[in-house]
C-alpha cells in the first residue's frame, strides 16, 4: 500500500505548480536544492541550521574513498581485511565478519546500495590505518570545502554530539561527489547480490526507495537515527541538468520522499541549464617550448553553464576571459594550464579550470636537432 501511495503521489506531484516562496518541504526541519554544476542555490529553509546527518555522513566517506583511489592511493581492485572492529558495526549492516577478504570495489557498493556501516569502517580503515585517522581527513576535507557548520566523529553517522552538519553543507558534499561517475552508477542500483568469500551472496537493498520511482534519480544517499529523524540526500538529471536535493528531520521515510520530490519537480519544472561553451571544444591552444610537439589544444574541465529561470526572457550577453599558465615539458594528460573567467553582462560569476587532453612529451635530442634543421632550411 506504501509503495502504491508513493508512486501516486510522484506521478501527480509532477502537474503541481509551486510558487518560489512557497515551503516545499513542510515535513522537513531544512531542506537545500541545488544545480550542480553551477552550484546555485534554488531554494532554502534553516539550510545552515547544525543537524546530525545520521547516514548522510557516508557522501564524506564516499569522497574521500573516490579521490584516493583518482590519486592512485587505493584501487578497486584492492583486498581489503575486515576487522574485528568493523565486524562489530551496528545500524545498518551488510554483515561482514572478521578475517573475512573483500574486494574494496564489493565494499563501497555495501555503502553506496545499503548503507553498510561495518563497510564504511573497512573502508575507512584500508584508506587510512585508523577510524581516528580517517575522521581526521574526513575533518580536512571539510575544512577545505569551507563547511563551517559541520563536524564529523565518525564515518558513518551514529548519534555523537559533537557530530553534525547543515542542510547547505550537504549540498556541497553531494555536489563534489557526484563528479564521480563511479558513485552514481553504484547508487543508482536498486538491488544487488553481493558476493561473500564463502560462496554465498547477500542481497542488498537501495535505501533509497526514489532511484526506482522517480524518474532521473540515481542517488544518492538516505539517512536515520533517533536523533536525526529521516533525512535524505538526493540527486536526479534531467534535460542535461542535474539537481541535489537535502531534507533533514523529517518524522517518516515517506515524508522525506515526498519533500523531496517537490524539490525536485520545482527545480525541473522552473529552472533550465544554458551552456555557454561546451567542454568537448577546444577553446583556445598553447604553446609549451619544451615539448616533443609544440601546440596543444586547450579546453574547458567541465561545461561553462548558467541556470536560467524558464519563465524569465533574458538577454544576457556572455563572454570568458582565459588566463594560461607556464607549463613545462613533461605533463599529463587532464593537467590544469589555466582558468577561463565566466562572464554575464560584464561581471565575473565563474571561473573554470583549463585542461589539455593529450600527455605533454618532453623534446629530446633529435626533437631539437629536426627543428633546427627546418628552420636552417626554410631560411635557405
Amino acid at each position: 500500500m506504501k509503495k502504491l501511495w508513493l508512486i501516486l503521489m510522484m506521478f501527480f506531484s509532477f502537474f503541481i505548480i509551486v510558487k518560489a516562496d512557497d515551503d516545499l518541504t513542510p515535513n522537513s526541519k531544512s531542506a537545500v536544492l541545488l544545480e550542480a554544476s553551477t552550484g546555485t542555490i534554488i531554494y532554502e529553509k534553516n539550510s545552515e541550521e547544525k543537524l546530525p546527518p545520521a547516514s548522510m555522513t557516508k557522501v564524506m566517506s564516499m569522497l574521500l574513498i573516490m579521490e584516493a583511489i583518482d590519486n592512485n592511493k587505493i584501487s578497486l581492485e584492492d583486498e581489503v581485511t575486515i576487522s574485528p572492529t568493523a565486524a562489530s558495526m551496528g545500524g545498518s549492516q551488510v554483515f561482514l565478519q572478521a578475517g573475512e577478504k573483500y574486494k574494496l570495489e564489493e565494499l563501497l557498493k555495501g555503502v553506496a546500495i545499503a548503507s553498510g556501516n561495518d563497510a564504511v569502517v573497512a573502508l575507512a580503515e584500508h584508506l587510512a590505518g585508523s577510524v581516528d585517522k580517517f575522521v581526521s581527513l574526513m575533518n580536512d576535507k571539510a575544512r577545505e570545502l569551507n563547511l563551517i557548520n559541520t563536524h564529523f566523529s565518525n564515518p558513518h553517522g551514529l548519534d555523537d554530539d559533537n557530530h553534525y552538519t547543515t542542510a547547505k553543507d550537504m549540498a556541497i558534499m553531494a555536489k563534489e561527489l557526484v563528479k564521480y561517475e563511479k558513485i552514481l552508477e553504484y547508487t543508482s542500483i536498486y538491488e544487488y547480490y553481493m558476493p561473500k568469500p564463502d560462496g554465498s551472496k547477500s542481497w542488498l537493498v537501495n535505501t533509497n526507495k526514489l532511484v526506482r520511482f522517480y524518474e532521473g534519480v540515481d542517488g544518492l544517499k538516505t539517512g536515520f537515527t533517533a536523533s536525526a529523524k529521516y533525512c535524505l540526500t538526493a540527486t536526479a538529471k534531467k534535460n542535461n541538468m542535474r539537481l541535489i536535493s537535502v531534507v533533514m528531520g523529517a518524522e517518516t521515510s515517506d515524508l522525506r520522499s515526498s519533500d523531496t520530490v517537490k524539490l525536485l519537480n520545482y527545480g525541473f519544472n522552473s529552472y533550465k541549464l544554458k551552456t555557454i561553451y561546451s567542454k568537448d571544444k577546444p577553446i583556445t591552444s598553447i604553446k609549451i617550448n619544451n615539448s616533443k610537439k609544440e601546440i596543444f589544444k586547450v579546453f574547458l574541465k567541465e561545461d561553462a553553464t548558467i541556470l536560467e529561470d524558464k519563465t524569465s526572457n533574458s538577454n544576457s550577453n556572455y563572454s570568458y576571459e582565459i588566463n594560461l599558465n607556464k607549463i613545462s615539458a613533461p605533463a599529463l594528460k587532464n593537467t590544469i594550464v589555466g582558468k577561463a573567467t565566466l562572464i554575464k553582462d560584464n561581471k565575473k560569476i565563474k571561473d573554470i579550470d583549463l585542461i589539455i587532453k593529450e600527455n605533454i612529451k618532453k623534446a629530446s635530442i633529435l626533437n631539437y636537432l629536426t627543428k633546427n634543421i627546418k628552420v636552417i632550411t626554410s631560411g635557405i
